[in-house]
C-alpha cells in the first residue's frame, strides 16, 4: 500500500511538473473576411499552424540540443496572429508573439502553405535562441533563425546564393548560408555558438569553436565560391 501511495504521489509531481514546463500553443486569425484572411483559412488553416508552431519548436530543441528545460529559454506560451502589417512587411515576433501579415499571404506566388511554414520556422527560433544578452549582432540573430529554417528544408526561391553577401552577420540568408559552412567544419557548431550566447557575446566565440578569427573563416568561405 506505501509503495502505491509512493507511486500514485511521483505521478502526482510529475504531472505538476509537466503543466508547469509545457508550452501553450495559439493560432488566430484576426483578419478572417479579407482576402489574406480567406486564403489563410483556405490554404494553411489554424490547426496546421497550430502544429507547425510545435513542430518548429521541437526542430529546433533538437539542432540546438537543448535536451531539458535547464537548456531552453522559459517560454511559457507562443502565439501566431494573422494580421494587416505594414507595407512589405512579411512577420516578425516579439515577446513570443508571432505576427504574419495577412497582405503577404494575399499576394505570395506559389505554394502559400511551404513559404509561411518557412517563416513560421524562422521566428519560431527567436522564442528559443539566446542573444548574448541583447549583445549579439542583429545579423546574426536573424541567421541563426534562417539557418534553422535552411536546415528543416524551407530554403525559399527568392533567398539568394550560397558565397553571397558582403559581411558575415549581413543576416538572414547571407549568414544562414556561412553559418552552414561553418557547421560543416565543426558538426553542431550552431548549436555551440548559441549556447555561448547566453550569458554574453563575443566574435571570439568563432575562434573558440573553430581555431579561426570570424574574418578568416568568412575569408575561406567567400573564397570557397570565388565571390
Amino acid at each position: 500500500m506505501a509503495n502505491m501511495m509512493y507511486f500514485l504521489s511521483f505521478l502526482a509531481i510529475l504531472s505538476t511538473l509537466q503543466a508547469i514546463h509545457a508550452v501553450e500553443y495559439s493560432v488566430t486569425n484576426n483578419v478572417p473576411t479579407t482576402p489574406g484572411g480567406i486564403r489563410f483559412t483556405n490554404e494553411i488553416g489554424l490547426e496546421y499552424s497550430k502544429q507547425t508552431l510545435i513542430s518548429a519548436t521541437e526542430f529546433t530543441w533538437r539542432l540546438f540540443q537543448q535536451n531539458s528545460e535547464t537548456d531552453r529559454r522559459t517560454t511559457p506560451k507562443l502565439s501566431l496572429f494573422i494580421e494587416k502589417l505594414g507595407a512589405g512587411q512579411r512577420a516578425y515576433s516579439s515577446n513570443d508573439e508571432i505576427r504574419v501579415n495577412s497582405d503577404y499571404i494575399q499576394d505570395f506566388k506559389g505554394d502559400v502553405r511551404k513559404e509561411i511554414t518557412g517563416l513560421l520556422y524562422h521566428e519560431v527560433v527567436h522564442s528559443w535562441q539566446w542573444n548574448g544578452n541583447g549583445n549579439a549582432p542583429v545579423g546574426l540573430i536573424d541567421g541563426i533563425a534562417d539557418f534553422v529554417r535552411l536546415k528543416a528544408g524551407y530554403v525559399p526561391d527568392y533567398w539568394r546564393q550560397p558565397g553571397s553577401g558582403n559581411k558575415w552577420d549581413e543576416s538572414y540568408d547571407i549568414t544562414a548560408w556561412f553559418l552552414d559552412y561553418c557547421n560543416g567544419l565543426r558538426n553542431g557548431f550552431v548549436a555551440e555558438l548559441n549556447k555561448k550566447m547566453r550569458t554574453g557575446y563575443s566574435d571570439n566565440f568563432f575562434f573558440e569553436l573553430l581555431g579561426k578569427t570570424v574574418d578568416q573563416v568568412w575569408s575561406e568561405y567567400k573564397a570557397k565560391y570565388n565571390t
